[in-house]
């Protein structure tokens, strides 16, 4: 089937630049057609796709910002000037250490780097020849979005304070939830179908 591309794609199309021989890893025609769909298609799905990857991207940078602070790197969180805000009591607090004793900043970063590989895996047909792939990338946003929403409670209830790059993380991932359903709603009719 042939794909739309978009108006202005992202680079030439994969099998132009085939690598020959070497040393690394090696390709494939369906990892080509993973770059090529990624890359250059035009889908409703595709576009879809591309908007998680860049909301992850704004929450893995404002976390950045947090584990920067978190770590010590940074003396202040920079906050707008508002009464509701205050991202170094907030981040600061034994609650953002307490898993695996380490910054919690950090590991949101890790969780958001699963997120987007698994939004980024596989062709732009995947609904249909990876159904399951649709059905994790929407299970894990999901999951970004209910963690983000507890994280946001916490610190209204706990510290009565919030930061907002914290704010802005569980934002985005609020954002995200229903750019996934569509394609994991037709993931799974592609499983249903196939008993």
């Amino acid at each position: 089937m042939a794909i739309q591309e978009r108006d202005r794609p992202a680079g030439p199309p994969a099998a132009t630049i085939r690598g020959h021989g070497g040393v690394g890893r090696s390709s494939s025609r369906y990892a080509e057609a993973v770059s090529d769909a990624l890359r250059r298609q035009d889908s409703p799905d595709m576009r879809r796709r591309r908007a998680v990857v860049g909301m992850s991207l704004l929450a893995t940078g404002a976390l950045g910002v947090v584990e920067a602070y978190q770590v010590g790197l940074i003396r202040r969180v920079p906050e707008p000037p508002l009464s509701r805000l205050d991202a170094d009591r907030v981040d600061a607090s034994g609650e953002a250490y307490h898993s695996f004793a380490t910054p919690d900043a950090g590991l949101g970063i890790i969780s958001y780097g699963i997120t987007i590989a698994l939004v980024g895996a596989g062709s732009g047909d995947r609904a249909q020849d990876k159904p399951w792939l649709p059905l994790l990338a929407a299970a894990k946003v999901v999951s970004d979005a209910l963690n983000g929403s507890y994280l946001f409670v916490e610190q209204v209830t706990k510290h009565g304070k919030l930061c907002s790059w914290c704010t802005a993380t569980a934002a985005a991932s609020l954002a995200s939830v229903p750019f996934v359903l569509p394609e994991a709603l037709n993931a799974w009719r592609t499983l249903r179908s196939r008993r």
